[in-house]
C-alpha cells in the first residue's frame, strides 16, 4: 500500500502567512490555533493507501496545557533556583555552580517534554477512524535519554547509533494504532553503517588539523578541514535519513510491515535551496528595515550637531517611522516562517510520505478502537520549554 501526498505549496504558504499574521496581532496567543490549523493541513495531505490522516487536536487544550506547564515550571524553577543560589553562595561564595546545576536539572524536563508532546500528537491523530496512542512513560524516557546521551558523549559519538535505536525502540514499543501495538525490531548495530560519512569527515578533519599543526602544508590542511566540514554536514543529514529508513524497515504493527525509500541527498538539497530562497526573499524587507533605522540615526545626529533638518524630515513623525520599522521587523519573521513551511517542511514531509509503503494491511481489519486519551496537559511542557512541539 503506497502513501500519497496531496498538498501544494501555494495554499500552505497562504495558510502559514495568514495564521502567522494573526499570531503577531494577538501577541502570540493565536500560535495554538496556528499550529492546529497547520497540522490539520499536513495530516490531511498524507494519505496512506489513499485514506488521509486526521488531526483532531483542540487549540484550547494546547493553551490550557501551556498555562498549566508555565505555572508548574515557574514554581519548580523558582524554588529550586532559590535553594541552589543559597547553597552556592554559602559553600562556594558565588553563583556559578548554582547556574550549572540548574541547567543540568532542566535537561530531564526537556526530554520529558519531548515524550509528552509526542504522546499528545499521537493521541489526536486518526487514520481510517482509528486513534493512535502512546503509553505513559515520559520519565522513563527522560532518564533513558540522559543515560544514553552520557554514553554517547563519553565514547565520542561511537555509541550514537545505540542511543538512536534504544530511544526509538522505547517510543515505538509504546505506540498503538487502535488496540494494536507497534514493535521495533532489529538491533542497534544495524545503524552503524549510517555513521560512515561522519567518520570519513572526522578522519579528514584529523588529517587536516595534523597538517596545519605540523606546518607541513597549511593550505592543504585548511582545504581538508573545509571539505570535512561540508562532508560532515552531509553526514549528519545522511545519518538522520538512513537511520529513519532502517528503523522503519524493522517496525511492525499487527502483522503490517513498513518500508521507507528516502534520499539523504534529496533531503539535503531541499534544505539548501529552501533556506537560500527564503534568505533571498527576506533581503528586501531587511534592507528597508536597515534604511529606516539609518534614517532615524541620521536625523538624531543632525539634531545633536545643531544643524537644521531638511523640511521633509521635520514633518516626519518619529512614531510613524518606528511603526514602519516594527511592521518590517515582523514581516521578516512572517515571510521566513511561511517560506520555510512551503520550501522546506512540506517538501521533506512529502518526500518521506511518498516513500512510505505498508504491506499486509489486510491484518488491520481486526484492529479495534482504543479509548480516548484525555491528556489534559497537551503539549504544555514542550511549548513552555520551546522543544519537541513543532509540526
Amino acid at each position: 500500500m503506497p502513501t500519497q501526498f496531496a498538498g501544494y505549496r501555494g495554499p500552505l504558504f497562504a495558510l502559514a502567512l495568514r495564521t502567522g499574521l494573526f499570531t503577531v496581532l494577538t501577541l502570540g496567543l493565536y500560535r495554538f490555533w496556528m499550529k492546529t490549523r497547520l497540522r490539520r493541513w499536513y495530516w490531511s495531505a498524507i494519505r496512506p493507501g489513499g485514506d488521509p490522516l486526521e488531526y483532531v487536536g483542540d487549540p484550547l487544550e494546547k493553551l490550557l496545557g501551556f498555562l498549566i506547564a508555565v505555572v508548574i515550571l515557574a514554581f519548580y524553577i523558582g524554588v529550586v533556583n532559590l535553594l541552589l543560589m543559597f547553597a552556592s553562595f554559602t559553600l562556594f561564595h558565588g553563583n556559578t555552580y548554582a547556574y550549572f546545576v540548574s541547567f543540568i536539572g532542566v535537561i530531564p524536563i526537556w526530554f520529558y517534554a519531548q515524550y509528552r508532546a509526542r504522546r499528545y500528537v499521537l493521541a489526536r491523530t486518526r487514520w481510517r477512524g482509528m486513534r493512535f496512542g502512546l503509553a505513559p512513560g515520559a520519565w522513563g524516557y527522560a532518564f533513558r535519554a540522559l543515560w544514553h546521551w552520557l554514553l554517547t558523549i563519553v565514547t565520542a559519538g561511537l555509541l550514537w547509533p545505540r542511543m538512536t535505536f534504544k530511544l526509538e525502540q522505547y517510543k515505538t514499543d509504546r505506540t498503538y494504532f487502535g488496540d494494536a501495538r507497534m514493535v521495533q525490531g532489529g538491533r542497534w548495530t544495524m545503524l552503524f553503517p549510517s555513521l560512515k560519512w561522519m567518520l570519513i569527515a572526522a578522519g579528514l578533519a584529523a588529517i587536516g588539523v595534523g597538517l596545519i599543526a605540523s606546518d607541513n602544508n597549511i593550505a592543504a590542511g585548511a582545504g581538508l578541514c573545509v571539505i570535512a566540514g561540508f562532508l560532515g554536514l552531509f553526514g549528519l543529514v545522511y545519518y538522520r535519513v538512513d537511520t529513519l529508513r532502517r528503523l522503519t524497515a524493522h517496525k511492525t504493527l499487527n502483522g503490517v510491515s513498513l518500508s521507507l525509500q528516502a534520499s539523504p541527498f534529496r533531503v539535503l538539497m531541499i534544505h539548501v535551496f529552501g533556506y537560500t530562497l527564503a534568505g533571498i526573499a527576506i533581503l528586501i524587507p531587511l534592507s528597508l528595515l536597515g534604511l529606516v533605522f539609518a534614517s532615524i540615526q541620521f536625523v538624531e545626529e543632525l539634531g545633536e550637531m545643531g544643524l537644521n533638518l531638511p523640511e521633509g524630515m521635520q514633518a516626519l513623525d518619529r512614531w510613524i517611522v518606528l511603526g514602519i520599522g516594527a511592521a518590517l521587523y515582523f514581516s521578516i519573521f512572517l515571510i521566513w516562517s511561511a517560506l520555510t513551511h512551503a520550501l522546506i517542511t512540506m517538501p521533506v514531509i512529502r518526500h518521506y510520505a511518498q516513500g512510505l509503503t505498508l504491506t499486509g494491511t489486510d491484518a488491520l481489519d481486526s484492529v479495534r478502537q482504543r479509548p480516548r486519551d484525555e491528556h489534559t496537559e497537551a503539549e504544555g511542557f514542550a511549548e513552555a520549554l520551546d522543544v519537541g512541539a513543532s509540526i
